[in-house]
């Protein structure tokens, strides 16, 4: 299957992911583990993994104030001449190459030419009010024969 991409995965019994939290005294560490029986438990930790931890007050991601930020997204397809350019401050971008090797410059760099087949994302995990965002301006450019498409987000 030509262009796709993907993975598939499935949870065995005691499987264990973990995630920093932050609460009312700062971060800690959340591990949920999904049990032989299939219900899901989880323990809190200080950060280093191994001495319990009570939170205290609301839980949230460490960073993120705003519980649901506005996103605005874009698409442009550039089919021939022209440049598409993605100011500083966005979430993700994602380009697409069709057809030819347009050029990306990230942050007033070199251009870099992207040959057709290729698909790139950049992007951050958090958002809102001291969340994360892409530091640099990219500027997509194409010839006459190259067709690309280029896709962004970013929190308003």
């Amino acid at each position: 299957m030509s262009g796709t991409s993907g993975s598939v995965s499935a949870a065995a019994p005691n499987d264990a992911e973990y995630e920093i939290l932050c609460d009312n005294n700062g971060a800690f560490v959340r591990r949920y583990t999904l049990t032989a029986g299939g219900a899901l438990s989880t323990t809190d930790t200080t950060l280093d993994g191994v001495t319990p931890y009570v939170p205290v007050g609301t839980v949230v991601r460490c960073g993120v104030t705003t519980a649901n930020p506005l996103i605005d997204s874009t698409v442009q397809r550039q089919p021939g001449a022209g440049i598409v350019t993605i100011p500083a401050g966005a979430r993700s971008v994602t380009v697409v190459v069709f057809t030819g090797s347009p050029t990306v410059a990230i942050g007033g760099g070199t251009a870099v030419a992207l040959p057709a087949g290729t698909a790139l994302t950049w992007s951050v995990d958090q958002g809102g009010d001291t969340g994360e965002s892409l530091q640099d301006a990219f500027v997509f450019t194409g010839i006459a024969g190259q067709d690309f498409i280029v896709t962004s987000t970013r929190e308003i």
